[in-house]
């Protein structure tokens, strides 16, 4: 018999959510397989209506509507706005995880050449050699455009596809990154899931 995982998602903006429901979904999926417990059916983030950017009063009551649904739960800001995320974290009393880049999500999307690589006529030059030099990127964003400026398409449409296909052990090598996989494999052990 499984036991279901529904993790909630409370982020800045409509990309963020795709990229990021994405990633939790898989990161927990592949943390919940390599523990060696009872199969752990890990289902789609549930996206909360409510944006992170907004106050915490609404980002608490956000995070607490989800917690009905929901077993852990992810509060999203970049590095600017992390003292956002940081505060509604304290204020509730339910397992609320940060997931806060360094600057900005944009840059995690840029840490994998590889899957870059199967789109025709993307720029890979403006990709840093090692994933872990995202983080040294001043303005990702900026660079997220330079790798797509070629194509006809928004650099949007590019989240989904970099959420579904990026290698996470890639990305575990950015640090931000890392450290977030291990705050959420703690969160999971003290609820019973890893």
């Amino acid at each position: 018999m499984s036991r279901s995982l529904v993790p909630g998602l409370v982020a800045e903006g409509e990309t963020d959510e795709i990229f990021l429901g994405m990633l939790i979904f898989r990161q927990l999926r592949e943390l919940t397989w390599t523990s060696g417990r009872s199969a752990v059916d890990v289902e789609p983030a549930v996206i909360a209506s409510c944006r992170s950017i907004r106050e915490q009063e609404r980002v608490a009551k956000a995070l607490t509507d989800l917690a009905s649904d929901c077993h852990v739960l992810f509060v999203h800001n970049d590095h600017r706005e992390r003292r956002k995320a940081e505060a509604v974290q304290n204020r509730l009393s339910l397992p609320v995880i940060g997931l806060i880049p360094v600057k900005e999500t944009e840059a995690w999307l840029l840490a994998d050449r590889q899957v870059w690589s199967g789109f025709k006529g993307i720029d890979l030059r403006p990709l840093p050699v090692s994933a872990g030099d995202v983080e040294r990127i001043p303005d990702p964003k900026r660079v997220l455009d330079q790798v797509v400026a070629q194509q006809n398409r928004p650099v949007r449409d590019y989240f989904e596809h970099i959420g579904r296909n990026i290698d996470l052990d890639v990305l575990r090598q950015v640090p931000a990154y890392a450290a977030w996989v291990a705050e959420t494999a703690n969160v999971l052990k003290g609820l019973g899931y890893l």
